[in-house]
């Protein structure tokens, strides 16, 4: 049975399943120093192999990774989503954005989008992100969605920071949720420039 991948919508994005069009963009920045802290840089060969692993995991999980697409010009930023491959302790949000869409809050966008549809319409009790401890960007990122540094939690490998985003009902109506909701909107107004902020 094929698994109908949801489209989602955001102020800015689209978040639509991976198609094979977009693997150019994702090739590009797999292939580069971009993804050091991803197992990375990738050889081609390599980076296919992980591509079909994204369209994938969508029909063996039930749920993956979504491309995110710019709302207006259908350009792709990256990927966001869950992620849970064989030995994977817990299931993961995870995202990656291209090199060129970086510190813009697409990141914080889609990872918000996709944590909210995975806890109000697949039941999720709660989800992890596993960070390199050298990833000061996607550590701060996480921290930004309210994801704490775990130390109990089991690691991947034993070289992973393991950050745990708080449940549905932390979540829900927080102050935190507030902030993200106001951080997004701030970043989709064209004015506003944050600075001293971690790139996604």
């Amino acid at each position: 049975m094929t698994v109908s991948i949801p489209t989602l919508e955001t102020k800015r994005l689209i978040l639509r399943g991976p198609e094979p069009d977009d693997y150019p963009d994702f090739k590009a920045t797999f292939t580069s120093y971009r993804a050091r802290f991803m197992g990375g840089p990738l050889n081609a060969y390599e980076s296919w192999m992980l591509y079909a692993a994204e369209i994938g995991h969508w029909q063996i999980r039930g749920y993956g990774m979504w491309m995110i697409h710019d709302k207006a010009t259908d350009e792709t930023y990256g990927m966001a989503g869950g992620w849970k491959p064989a030995k994977w302790p817990e299931q993961e949000l995870a995202w990656v954005i291209w090199p060129d869409a970086a510190g813009k809050g697409y990141a914080l966008e889609a990872v918000d989008a996709a944590r909210r549809y995975f806890y109000t319409q697949l039941g999720w009790d709660g989800a992890v992100s596993y960070i390199d401890p050298k990833n000061l960007d996607s550590i701060r990122l996480a921290e930004r969605l309210g994801a704490v540094k775990d130390k109990s939690a089991q690691t991947i490998d034993g070289n992973d920071a393991v950050y745990r985003h708080p449940s549905p009902a932390q979540l829900d109506g927080s102050q935190l949720a507030h902030g993200i909701e106001m951080e997004i909107g701030h970043y989709a107004d064209p004015l506003f420039k944050p600075k001293g902020w971690a790139l996604d």
